[in-house]
C-alpha cells in the first residue's frame, strides 16, 4: 500500500455576532457559497463552511464576545485575503462588496510587487483582502524599482 501524504492546507475560524445574516453577506458581497451550515441552538450557527473556489473557511456564532481588532487608520492590519485569477475579478468583487455595503480600506489598485489587490471591511469589522497575488510563489522585486 502506497500512501501519498496529503499537502497541509490553512483555513480561518471566523467568529462573528449574527453569523447567519453573515453568511447571507458574504454570499451575496464576495459570490462566495456556503457548502454546509449547521444550526446552533439558539437561532445562531455552530459550524458553517464557506468556499470560493479552493479556498475554504469556516464561520460560527459568537457566544464568547472575542475582540475585534480596532482600526489603526484605515485597517486594522489583520483580514483574510483570497488569491484570484485576474484584476477584473478582483474589481468584479469589489464593486460587488461596495454595493453590499462593505467599506472600502484599500480600493483597486496595482502595486509594486505586480499584484492587482482590494481591500474591504465587512459589517462587522473583519476585512478581506481579493488580489492576484499567489503567497509563495517567487515574485521579481527589486530595491531598484523602489524610490527611497
Amino acid at each position: 500500500m502506497n500512501e501519498q501524504p496529503q499537502p497541509a492546507s490553512l483555513y480561518v475560524q471566523i467568529p462573528y455576532r449574527d453569523a447567519p445574516a453573515a453568511l447571507r453577506w458574504l454570499e451575496q458581497a464576495f459570490g462566495l457559497t456556503t457548502t454546509m451550515e449547521w444550526p446552533d441552538d439558539d437561532g445562531g450557527i455552530q459550524h458553517a463552511e464557506m468556499r470560493l473556489g479552493d479556498a475554504a473557511f469556516t464561520v460560527f456564532s459568537d457566544r464568547a464576545g472575542y475582540v475585534r481588532p480596532e482600526p489603526r487608520g484605515d485597517s486594522v492590519g489583520f483580514g483574510v485575503a483570497f488569491t484570484l485569477a485576474s484584476a477584473d475579478e478582483v474589481d468584479r468583487i469589489f464593486d460587488s462588496a461596495i454595493a453590499a455595503g462593505a467599506v472600502a480600506v484599500i480600493e483597486p489598485t496595482d502595486t509594486e510587487w505586480g499584484n492587482h489587490r482590494c481591500r474591504v471591511r465587512d459589517p462587522e469589522g473583519y476585512e478581506w483582502t481579493f488580489g492576484t497575488h499567489k503567497p509563495g510563489v517567487p515574485a521579481e522585486w527589486s530595491d531598484a524599482d523602489q524610490e527611497w
